[in-house]
């Protein structure tokens, strides 16, 4: 099994570069991170077209994750991280396929807060 992760930095303005780079390296299991496209935007379709299941947590800017399978359907156990005091920020989403639990996680460098 060939497990990948890939920052897309703009899922919709490089799908051709994420569709050239998933038919070249044929992996099994993608976590994308910087989706930047908000949830109704996410390409699921087109994904699905290549032989992808999808699971994602979109919005704008410089966030969103996702995890794309090409071996079978991936349950989502969680959207957001434990705890985070800004549940609206989309870095982190959990999916489960047979027993591996796959987490996508998007961290940004951020500054301290007053600095």
């Amino acid at each position: 099994m060939k497990i990948a992760t890939y920052n897309v930095n703009g899922v919709n303005g490089r799908l051709a570069v994420l569709f050239r780079w998933l038919e070249e390296s044929e992996p099994d299991i993608v976590v994308l991170q910087e989706l930047k496209a908000p949830q109704g935007q996410f390409p699921q379709s087109a994904i699905r077209d290549l032989g992808y299941q999808s699971i994602w947590h979109g919005q704008r800017s410089w966030n969103g994750v996702a995890i794309l399978s090409r071996i079978g359907e991936i349950h989502e156990t969680r959207r957001g991280l434990p705890g985070d005091p800004d549940p609206t920020q989309s870095r982190y989403r959990g999916g489960r396929q047979w027993h591996p639990h796959l987490r996508s996680l998007s961290s940004q460098w951020q500054p301290a807060i007053g600095t």
